[in-house]
């Protein structure tokens, strides 16, 4: 059974990565990051727990670590469809580490984010309990079992091997950080600082600190808890009181602090303000946090939906699984931190980490960056969708794994709602009603600030069944039903309405619904970014080929959903940008082509895919045959051109759906659209047909990273001919090399039929573009990667890796 811990940091997130040393516990005796140096064996080693155990021909890795996305995507492979056919399995890491004489009096804990799954962690031979759920933090004590001045070794056995267990990709091991936590006997507990702000305004609000402090000795303590609240790099407001704690005791400090004209949290300007927390002992700070925060507001009411600062706040929402494309699940920071610029770029302001906690450095960018979260616990309840999955668990473990995610995450200001389940397959019986109640007040009770919600469904008609279920909840979620709302209104007129999952076809709808209805909050595509796993469930297939629901065998290789506004590259699909002039008038042109249909046969799509439609007019093989050209406008009319001649003038008003679509016949040279007010011209869009692939273009989203092994560089990898148009038919087998500190840490195309290894040195490129990420080393210098295919120059671009 899982240990309490006695101590851990309840920093949210510590960004600046540091070795763990003796040295840099000194300076720093609160946590550190505890990342380097394991060693790895994918298989399941006898008496690997062992102190004395002979590892030295284990491979050496760095965290965090997904082993499942190192390996090969094969139809047989247990996993199937819902897992992507990637390899799982059992593997063990062990780690040795000195624990120095300054450690002497303190208390010692390991920290870590998160494991998948079913990991039982050892240290120095002695096993210190089990966490099942792959998405939970946990922390064991070390204190007691560690040999002062000597050598002592962390082992952390991880058992992915009964599938299925995740009807997504999960991927296998230590994927998120590992920290190891040094605190004086007395010290802040574990997540002890809870930040709230109960009044706000423009002109002052008033901060609620709760701190939990601990006395862990056989002695009563008095001591000092000092709270500074820090913004913009200045003191915003502070206290201090004096604490007697008895001998082995605990006691939580309620201090209120008020801010003068706060700068209020909102997604456009998400300032952060810190909290600094110290405890003094005499002139001595003997434990010290810090925690990140945002003073805002919010409210929930059918009169007004969702109201942050006291503003009305559509939430134009995605719903985002976990995994990082090519980097499989491994939770590196930098990754983290470009999927919500990604969102936020497409003109998402919410996102649904379905189905379970995100990664603490997932949700720190959200509250840097102003992406407003629905933190969600479970896939599932009692009753299992695959035969090893949470059910197997939920009995022993919802409460402690539910007590964490609130425990853990309630400090973030962009989190506005705690969803406890996902299309729970007993959802229609009395036990649901009663399991969702006992959910729900487990939530309320650690955070009574934010609402409760759960996405729910029905494939039949019976959906009134429902109300008792819905009604124990805040907001009640809707999984591809919102057509329901205006009924269910006026049934139970009190109800607060969220889209928690939607087709992708529907957003036109969606949004109408959204704008019309108060009570309505707002709208969760499935999904947001693509994924891994669930397979094949947005493609598109041609006649005679496997028309089959999703994720099975035949299907393969498929090994992603393809459902995602956005791929796995990052590149916005289409709809996309459909979505977002919706919600927002800073986009308001758009063009792509829909892909014209080969012969024989004819495209079909599934329930949740749109049809393929591409930013491309390089149809060789259509002259003269007439393509589709969709153009996405917030003018009240748009012209096509053809080659400069006029093909047609349509209105986009919302009538229209803001869209129009011209029948062309498909001739090379350059089509545009333009955007029309009062008859002038005022907006152009242009698509060139490419000419043979002539050229390698290589683009890298940062030019500069951190020379601490953990940081990454996005390069885009294109295709062009001479002018620099993408030949979107090009194929070309790309091969990379590279010098310096770096690393290629994963390869794409965002082809989810490409089976090939996304942890290579080559990749074919897909509509003419290729995906390479580089991972620094923590050495600085110049890393240089070259790219080649045969046929074409090879070009190389050099990113910088310095200290921070």
């Amino acid at each position: 059974m899982l240990k309490p811990s006695k101590i851990v940091s309840i920093a949210v997130l510590l960004l600046t990565a540091c070795i763990f040393s003796a040295r840099a516990q000194v300076n720093n005796p609160r946590k550190q990051l505890f990342d380097d140096g394991w060693k790895f064996f994918l298989g399941d080693a006898t008496n690997a727990g062992a102190n004395n155990f002979d590892d030295k021909n284990w491979r050496i890795l760095d965290l965090p670590h997904d082993w499942s996305i190192e390996g090969k995507i094969d139809k047989t492979n247990p996993s199937g469809g819902d897992g992507g056919f990637f390899p799982t399995g059992t593997g063990w890491y062990r780690k040795t580490f000195l624990a120095p004489a300054a450690w002497k009096g303190k208390l010692v804990s390991i920290y870590f984010e998160g494991v998948y799954m079913n990991s039982e962690v050892f240290i120095n031979g002695k096993s210190l309990g089990t966490q099942p759920y792959g998405y939970t933090t946990f922390t064991y004590d070390l204190t007691s079992y560690l040999n002062e001045n000597k050598i002592n070794t962390i082992a952390v056995r991880v058992d992915n091997s009964k599938q299925k267990n995740s009807r997504w990709y999960s991927g296998s091991g230590i994927y998120r950080h590992v920290w190891m936590v040094v605190t004086s006997p007395v010290h802040v507990a574990n997540w002890g600082t809870v930040i709230t702000t109960p009044s706000v305004s423009a002109a002052k609000a008033t901060v609620e600190v709760k701190t939990l402090i601990k006395n862990e000795t056989n002695i009563t303590q008095s001591v000092v808890l000092k709270t500074v609240l820090m913004g913009n790099a200045k003191s915003a407001g502070n206290y201090q009181a004096k604490v007697t704690l008895p001998a082995n005791s605990e006691k939580e400090i309620i201090q209120n602090i008020t801010v003068l004209k706060p700068s209020l949290w909102t997604p456009e300007r998400p300032m952060l303000y810190q909290a600094r927390v110290q405890i003094l002992k005499g002139s001595s700070v003997i434990d010290h946090t810090s925690t990140d925060f945002g003073i805002r507001s919010i409210k929930f009411t059918t009169e007004n939906g969702f109201q942050l600062n006291g503003i009305t706040l559509k939430l134009n929402g995605g719903c985002v699984h976990h995994d990082n494309g090519c980097l499989g699940a491994a939770a590196f920071d930098r990754a983290e931190e470009r999927r919500v610029e990604i969102l936020k770029a497409a003109g998402f302001n919410a996102i649904r980490t379905s189905h379970n906690p995100p990664s603490e450095a997932f949700l720190a960018a959200c509250d840097r960056l102003g992406m407003l979260v629905i933190d969600e616990a479970f896939d599932g309840w009692r009753t299992s969708k695959n035969k090893y999955d949470y059910a197997t668990y939920f009995n022993d473990w919802w409460q402690r794994d539910l007590e964490t995610m609130v425990l853990r995450d309630r400090n973030h200001p962009s989190i506005i709602m705690w969803s406890i389940g996902n299309e729970i397959i007993e959802r229609k019986s009395p036990e649901a009603v009663e399991t969702a109640k006992i959910l729900a007040n487990c939530v309320r009770k650690i955070d009574p600030t934010r609402p409760v919600t759960s996405a729910m469904t029905t494939w039949d008609r019976d959906w009134e069944i429902f109300d008792p279920l819905m009604a124990a909840h805040d907001i009640a979620g809707y999984n591809y039903e919102l057509h329901r709302a205006a009924a269910d209104h006026e049934r139970v007129p009190s109800r607060i309405i969220v889209q928690t999952e939607s087709y992708p076809k529907d957003a036109f709808a969606n949004w109408k619904q959204v704008q019309n209805n108060s009570y309505i909050l707002g709208d969760f595509v499935w999904t947001a970014l693509d994924y891994l796993g669930e397979s094949g469930i947005g493609r598109w297939y041609y006649t005679g080929e496997s028309s089959a629901f999703h994720a099975r065998t035949e299907l393969f290789p498929y090994h992603g959903a393809y459902c995602g506004d956005i791929d796995l590259m990052g590149w916005r699909k289409p709809i996309s940008h459909y979505r977002s002039m919706l919600y927002d008038n800073k986009e308001k042109l758009y063009m792509a082509v829909r892909e014209p249909e080969k012969t024989p046969g004819s495209i079909h799509v599934t329930g949740w895919a749109v049809w393929p439609t591409w930013e491309s007019w390089t149809w060789p093989g259509f002259e003269g045959h007439d393509v589709q050209v969709e153009v996405y406008s917030k003018y009240s009319t748009v012209r096509l051109y053809l080659n400069n001649k006029l093909i047609g003038e349509q209105a986009t008003t919302e009538a229209e759906e803001f869209k129009a679509t011209f029948s062309v016949p498909y001739t090379a040279g350059e089509v545009r659209a333009v955007g029309v007010i009062n008859n002038k011209e005022v907006e152009n869009r242009v698509l060139k047909t490419a000419g043979s692939a002539a050229k390698i273009k290589l683009m890298a989203n940062r030019g500069t990273i951190t020379a601490n092994g953990q940081d990454l560089s996005y390069i885009t990898v294109e295709i062009t001919d001479n002018n620099g148009i993408v030949q979107p038919n090009s194929e070309n087998n790309l091969q990379f090399s590279i010098e310096g500190p770096g690393v290629i840490a994963g390869v794409d195309n965002a082809n989810l039929k490409d089976p090939d290894s996304y942890l290579a040195t080559a990749r074919k490129a897909w509509h003419g573009r290729v995906l390479v990420v580089i991972r620094s080393t923590k050495k600085t210098g110049n890393i240089k990667l070259r790219v080649a295919t045969p046929g074409l120059a090879a070009e190389a671009i050099v990113i910088k890796s310095k200290m921070k």
